[in-house]
């Protein structure tokens, strides 16, 4: 059974930017999928009023570590304004 989740962009104010909504089988599974949104900055996930976790920016890749066996899962997925 999945259940809704939410993951929101923390700007660097603190306030919430932007949120993707999503489905995911468990709080693990939940983080798993919004790690994908930190090269965007800091995320906070939640369900339903349970915060969840707080996913902290990924670190700027340097140009050594961009070679095809070291590149990042493509994501389509995107934050939509709040």
């Amino acid at each position: 059974m999945t259940q809704q989740y939410r993951a929101y962009l923390v700007g660097e104010n603190g306030i919430f930017q932007s949120a993707e909504a999503f489905e995911a089988a468990s709080d693990a599974s939940a983080l798993e999928f919004a790690q994908r949104f930190t090269r965007r900055g800091d995320v906070e996930v939640w369900q339903l009023g349970r915060r969840i976790g707080l996913l902290k920016k990924l670190p700027a890749a340097s140009p050594e570590d961009a070679g095809p066996g070291n590149r990042p899962p493509h994501s389509s997925a995107s934050f939509r304004s709040m």
